[in-house]
């Protein structure tokens, strides 16, 4: 090698697998028909859908109701069976697991759902409630259902004297931190969050997402944020895929997304976010100008 020769270039070292693969999520749904012939069509809720979620990570879905948002989830968790395509979860292909491999695959992916009283059953207390995902997996309770429901009340800022209580005696905020409580019993590595902030005041929101950042940097686990309210996604995301119409439009990382989206059906969800940061307005005037500039020098 001469002086003027250039050194080679080490490989860096591989860019680790996804914690979650899903490739190509079809689901379709079958409806009855109206008319006279009554014949039953075939709707598609999730068209040819992909995404990844990296380990430690937060990538929020979001777009409108009717966008395919929740359905993706619930097949990201098997609660429902895709029509097509793969999910790969921890290096396990999700729908070839049964018997005890799907009851493990179950506890290590968790959902907390939008309205926590009817995801939480009224007539057990929070102690059952919290050690039920511990039971379902027939796995013992460390220290026992009292001290166990106790410590993870207390790790979601409630009251651990509170575990006798029922779901109906704790406002919307304090029920939603049971329910995350309940996902965090099983010590998950992805919680799929569904709409979970979405029926909260602006001011528990603020405290749940709070929250769900806290024991994120303490757990190290992953979110699937699902949401329609882009300043929520702000808050919490390290990515964000923008679905429309059973598809995902756009995918990036959050200051990308929000700072210079791409497709015009992101530029509209941004526009409707309240004017609650400036400069969010201010980088999107110049990202969108900068746009125009950019087609007005193709034509």
């Amino acid at each position: 090698m001469t002086a003027g020769d250039s050194i080679p270039r080490q490989p860096g070292p591989p860019e680790p697998a996804p914690l979650l693969r899903a490739e190509n999520l079809v689901k379709e749904f079958t409806v009855s028909g109206g008319g006279l012939l009554g014949r039953a069509g075939r709707f598609r809720a999730v068209d040819d859908v992909s995404l990844e979620v990296r380990k430690g990570e937060t990538l929020a879905l979001v777009g409108e109701s009717g966008s395919g948002k929740s359905t993706t989830a619930r097949l990201i968790a098997r609660l429902i069976d895709a029509t097509s395509g793969t999910i790969e979860f921890d290096g396990r292909e999700v729908h070839a697991l049964t018997g005890k491999a799907l009851h493990a695959f179950r506890s290590e992916v968790q959902m907390v759902f939008q309205d926590p009283y009817s995801s939480l059953n009224p007539k057990h207390t929070v102690e059952r409630i919290v050690t039920a995902p511990l039971a379902y997996q027939r796995r013992p309770i460390p220290g026992g259902a009292r001290a166990f429901a106790a410590a993870l009340l207390e790790r979601v800022g409630l009251n651990p004297d509170h575990a006798a209580r029922y779901p109906a005696q704790f406002s919307g905020g304090q029920a939603q931190r049971i329910g995350i409580a309940r996902a965090l019993a099983v010590s998950p590595k992805l919680i799929i969050a569904d709409e979970a902030v979405s029926a909260l005041d602006v001011s528990v929101q603020a405290q749940v997402i709070n929250l769900l950042r806290r024991l994120q940097d303490e757990e190290g686990f992953s979110y699937l944020f699902i949401a329609h309210d882009l300043a929520v996604v702000r808050q919490i995301a390290t990515r964000v895929a923008v679905m429309n119409g059973g598809r995902i439009v756009e995918t990036g990382d959050r200051d990308t997304v929000f700072g210079s989206p791409q497709d015009p059906y992101t530029r509209k969800l941004l526009a409707a976010v309240p004017r609650i940061r400036p400069e969010w307005d201010a980088a999107r005037r110049r990202n969108e100008q900068a746009r125009r500039e950019r087609e007005e020098a193709e034509l």
